[in-house]
């Protein structure tokens, strides 16, 4: 039924993409997972079989079905099935603890979890802490693709619309609880062709793909956009900068999209040299301004960096800055994408401001997000009627560069992870013996930024930073547990209620300083 009628839904639904590639180029490869390939017409009939299983098993339009999984062709696969089917995708990240995965799974009441077997532990435990569990299965030709348990509440069978939701991304914002961006086909589409329009991809690419799939850019920054042209996708499950080095030698790779982190870490590696990556054409860089130093490290080896700008709630791609500009404008992130309109607004008026200005970023466009999943007060506070607030501060030069000046949001960004203060100290405060604590963000040369923590102990209590670390990381996936914890009496405050964050981040600032100048023992 697939493969006829997905000519038949909207437009701009990604599983015509995968249908008609199939059709224009069946044997060319479309994914090498670690050295396995998988073509064009095995990866639409996979996906195709799929979709036509949970739309046998009562599963379409309305429906979420959430995984647990590595960057895989299984993975893939699902993508793929519920594009086809009209069935929102929820990869949920395997970097969490089991109370963060619970309460991912209770936010987002997946119709069907999918699970990889290396994460079945962690998937078990969650599960075991919700009241009511959905059906589950295991990703792959064995698992879901053999068998689909049948829904709880079938749906009607109907064609996929351009307005259906096609991606749920869970994000942190400022708030303690994280938010799920919901983005839809159309969205995607725009989004791709955005990218097509400023960074184009052709047929015999060879696109190397390291970021977890639980993260918008693994598919909107590239990947989806190589498969609907017919190139090649290398997936990687994890980053390793050695692997990598030799993933673009061996592989002839040609474009790749990372974080600030991962390009220092490459240039840092012994096996650093320009003939490891003299194949690539096209390297993108996202999550965070690039360092000077790395990006004139890259440059000198033949392959200056193009800096990109964008958010989950922007599907991603908002701003970017084609390599050839980079030496010329240091720490910018660019120009709007074609199908992008932006504005620098006055944070506290919220009026426009014209020529070489100040102020918040606001996009709009086809590819911004229709709201958060189940949460409209925190959807209304992100938009202004067509506009999306990005809560960065920005400068725009009179040549209409743009670069970011400062966050007005509380996150801060790890190795290209946000990280919301707000839910690191939610979390320090479930220890009995903490009263309070802050967290706030600082410089750091290798992730970006990293956290620091101010903790006030309870009355009485005997408490050391091991015992708190020990707790922050039962608790909280790696990247969002503290660097260092600082004990304090009370946390300093601007007003009763309003805690005084630039205060403990020039603190934190000095204390982390201070930590680099003492002698080694």
């Amino acid at each position: 039924m697939t493969w006829e009628s997905a000519l038949e839904d909207g437009p701009h639904t990604i599983g015509r993409w995968l249908i008609d590639r199939a059709t224009a180029t069946p044997a060319r490869i479309a994914i090498d997972d670690r050295g396995v390939t998988c073509d064009y017409a095995t990866l639409a009939m996979r996906a195709s079989a799929l979709a036509d299983g949970l739309r046998a098993a009562g599963y379409g339009p309305g429906d979420r079905i959430a995984t647990v999984s590595g960057n895989s062709t299984d993975h893939v696969v699902v993508l793929f099935a519920c594009a086809l089917s009209g069935v929102a995708f929820v990869p949920l990240s395997w970097r969490l603890t089991q109370r963060e995965l619970t309460d991912l799974l209770m936010r987002s009441d997946p119709a069907l979890l999918l699970v990889e077997d290396e994460y079945a532990a962690l998937a078990g435990d969650a599960l075991r802490a919700l009241e009511s569990v959905p059906p589950v299965a295991e990703l792959g030709t064995t698992g879901i693709e053999a068998s689909v348990p049948r829904s709880r509440a079938p749906r009607a069978v109907r064609h996929v619309a351009d307005d259906d939701a096609l991606l749920v991304i869970y994000t942190s914002g400022s708030e303690a609880a994280p938010k799920g961006v919901v983005l839809t086909h159309a969205n995607c589409f725009w989004n791709n062709l955005a990218l097509a329009g400023a960074l184009p991809l052709q047929q015999d690419d060879v696109v190397l793909a390291m970021l977890p799939q639980f993260h918008v850019a693994a598919w909107n920054c590239q990947p989806l956009l190589a498969w609907w042209v017919g190139a090649t996708v290398v997936l990687e499950r994890s980053f390793q900068p050695a692997r990598a080095l030799q993933l673009l030698r061996d592989r002839g790779v040609t474009a790749m999209m990372g974080v600030p982190t991962q390009y220092a870490m490459l240039a840092a590696d012994r096996d650093w040299h320009p003939s490891a990556i003299s194949s690539l054409r096209l390297a993108l860089v996202g999550g965070a301004t690039m360092p000077c130093d790395v990006q004139d490290a890259w440059t000198a080896a033949g392959v200056p960096l193009t800096q990109g700008y964008g958010l989950t709630e922007a599907s991603p791609n908002v701003l970017h800055l084609p390599a050839d500009e980079a030496a010329s404008h240091p720490g910018a992130v660019g120009r709007p994408y074609p199908h992008v309109a932006v504005r620098v607004v006055d944070p506290e008026t919220e009026l426009p401001l014209e020529g070489e200005a100040t102020g918040e970023l606001w996009v709009r466009g086809p590819s911004v997000f229709p709201g958060y999943l189940g949460d409209e007060q925190a959807t209304a506070a992100a938009r202004r009627g067509e506009w999306l607030r990005t809560g960065d501060l920005v400068h725009r030069g009179a040549d209409g560069i743009l670069r970011i000046v400062d966050r007005l949001k509380d996150i801060f960004i790890s190795g290209g992870e946000n990280v919301a203060p707000a839910e690191v100290e939610l979390a320090l405060a479930l220890h009995p013996l903490i009263e309070a604590a802050a967290v706030v963000g600082v410089p750091d040369a290798v992730w970006g930024e990293r956290g620091v923590a101010f903790v006030v102990r309870a009355e009485g209590a005997v408490l050391s930073t091991d015992e708190v670390l020990a707790h922050a990381r039962r608790t909280l996936a790696a990247f969002k547990v503290p660097v260092r914890v600082e004990f304090v009496r009370e946390l300093p405050r601007s007003t009763i209620e309003k805690l005084a964050r630039s205060r403990l981040q020039d603190r934190a600032r000095r204390l982390m300083e201070g930590a680099r100048h003492e002698p080694s023992r």
